[in-house]
């Protein structure tokens, strides 16, 4: 990692538009809970239901798409990341850093308030909370890997992680049997399962296949975002 691109970064995208939205879908989900506490619906059901749908059906891949293309595609888009690779700096290098600061983003922005969230309804009951959280922390490791991937191999980054996040993720993963294995919010839902007891909660995919696959999805991208790097800086591509 190296510290003078994480702090460009860092300031880059804290000081733009994106840290509203980034901030936007968190206290959303906070907010719903704390309504439904209020209202008397804090129960198993209701928590899972608002971790299922809303923090990890909407929010975590929303998220993954604002800091996954947000810690390198407006520098591309604007010319400045030019700049940067003129430096003597490995491009692997800057790839890896830039995710683990897409990936420490979503660790702020998801994992923690969908701990919050979880906690304010049934706490740490038959750990709900806990469960989700490190689900939306992995995955998240995982969106911010791919959406990093997308932001340096076409300029139509969002538009094209809109339809994925939307109908990939939200429809098809949902909704068709062979497909989830190929979801990561499917996978998510594993981990928390995993740490969960709840008889809410049942995951459609294996541990033993969403682990392995998270991984590889998430050292695939990175490794090859970093390979592209290289190419569009040998050749001044796009």
């Amino acid at each position: 990692m190296n510290t003078v691109v994480a702090g460009i970064t860092y300031r880059a995208l804290l000081g733009r538009r994106r840290v509203i939205l980034l901030l936007l879908l968190p206290l959303a989900l906070v907010g719903l809970a704390v309504l439904l506490l209020a209202f008397g619906a804090a129960d198993q059901r209701t928590a899972m239901q608002l971790m299922d749908k809303f923090a990890i059906g909407t929010m975590l891949p929303l998220l993954g798409l604002i800091a996954g293309t947000g810690v390198i595609a407006p520098e591309i888009d604007d010319g400045t990341i030019l700049h940067l690779m003129s430096k003597p700096i490995s491009r692997p290098v800057i790839v890896q850093t830039k995710f683990l600061v897409a990936a420490s983003l979503l660790a702020l922005f998801a994992a923690v308030p969908t701990y919050a969230a979880g906690w304010l309804l049934v706490r740490n009951e038959d750990g709900i909370a806990p469960g989700f959280a490190l689900g939306a922390l992995v995955a998240g490791i995982a969106y911010a890997a791919v959406f990093l991937l997308l932001g340096i191999v076409t300029r139509h980054a969002v538009t094209i992680g809109i339809v994925y996040a939307l109908v990939w993720e939200g429809l098809v993963g949902n909704f068709v049997p062979g497909a989830r294995k190929l979801s990561i919010q499917q996978w998510a839902k594993s981990i928390a399962d995993q740490i969960s007891d709840s008889a809410f909660l049942r995951a459609d995919v294996t541990i033993s296949f969403a682990v392995p696959a998270l991984v590889v999805v998430t050292v695939i991208a990175v490794v090859w975002a970093g390979r592209r790097l290289r190419v569009f800086s040998l050749t001044g591509d796009e």
